[in-house]
């Protein structure tokens, strides 16, 4: 599945109606962004059961601004809505695919109850 392109229009429903879904925050002045486009692009090609989205930061300030990014290129991965990774810097394929396979093997339970287990000590 080739890249979509997300906006505040589609965000929700995109993380809502995926079980995972990779965003890639770019622009086009940005040569890291540049750099890694490519790689995210083969990544994609590769898992065509997850949607890589790319969110132009130039034009989506309100989502970048939600997501906090403040250095691009940027990547945040949703697992069953739940964001499980979010960093900046370019990445080499190989780390992406490693990447990519550790979020398919996560136990979404206990990352639920860690989460529930964190909040609870919030409070």
């Amino acid at each position: 599945m080739a890249t979509i392109e997300l906006t505040s229009k589609n965000f929700q429903d995109t993380i809502e109606n995926n079980d995972i879904v990779l965003i890639d925050f770019w622009a086009s002045w940005c040569g890291p962004c540049q750099s890694f486009g490519p790689v995210f692009e083969a990544a994609s090609e590769k898992n065509p059961e997850m949607v890589f989205a790319k969110v132009n930061t130039e034009e989506e300030m309100e989502l970048a601004a939600h997501f906090q990014v403040r250095s691009i290129p940027m990547l945040s991965i949703f697992r069953e809505q739940i964001m499980v990774f979010a960093q900046p810097g370019a990445l080499p394929a190989s780390s992406l695919d490693q990447l990519i396979e550790q979020v398919k093997e996560l136990d979404m339970d206990k990352v639920r109850a860690d989460i529930a287990e964190q909040q609870k000590n919030q409070a």
